[in-house]
């Protein structure tokens, strides 16, 4: 599964003009299920995600993840998005290839699963719309944004 990680002090998704989802500080999630990907490659990307010290600690160093923004144990958001563009193959021209991206129903499949898991987890969750057209408002805070990738085990 393929990520990108973005630090922010909001974000939201709208889906025809109507929020769906949106948390204050915390991480913007872009996610995408590519060919190949199991239920054991969203728990890898879930764990790495909560437990990535991305966040200032009172030295401004990055001490902290999202499971301890505030480092008296509040949590910040998660705001998980699916993003099948992520698996874009650019090598081949100036249109971008698709083909490493799970087809839709796997990646929904696995999209839902993570929420599901992301929602165990941890206690502030929000979503975007699978396949829906959203627009994503954010302020990247540092702005730090960190591409996170979990390869299927090879078979």
């Amino acid at each position: 599964m393929i990520s990108l990680l973005q630090r922010v002090r909001q974000a939201r998704v709208e889906v025809d003009g109507q929020v769906v989802g949106a948390i204050g500080a915390g991480l913007l999630v872009l996610v995408c299920a590519e060919r190949g990907d199991t239920e054991a490659e969203a728990d890898k990307l879930l764990a790495k995600m909560l437990k990535l010290r991305i966040f200032s600690d009172d030295a401004g160093k990055m001490n902290k993840s999202v499971q301890d923004l505030d480092g008296q144990g509040g949590v910040g958001g998660l705001l998980l998005v699916s993003q099948f563009t992520l698996a874009a193959d650019t090598t081949g021209g100036n249109r971008p290839s698709f083909t490493q991206a799970a087809a839709p129903d796997e990646g929904r499949r696995l999209y839902d699963y993570l929420v599901a898991q992301a929602r165990a987890a941890h206690p502030e969750v929000a979503t975007g719309r699978f396949a829906a057209d959203m627009q994503v408002h954010l302020v990247n805070d540092g702005p730090v944004t960190i591409p996170l990738r979990v390869a299927p085990a090879a078979g």
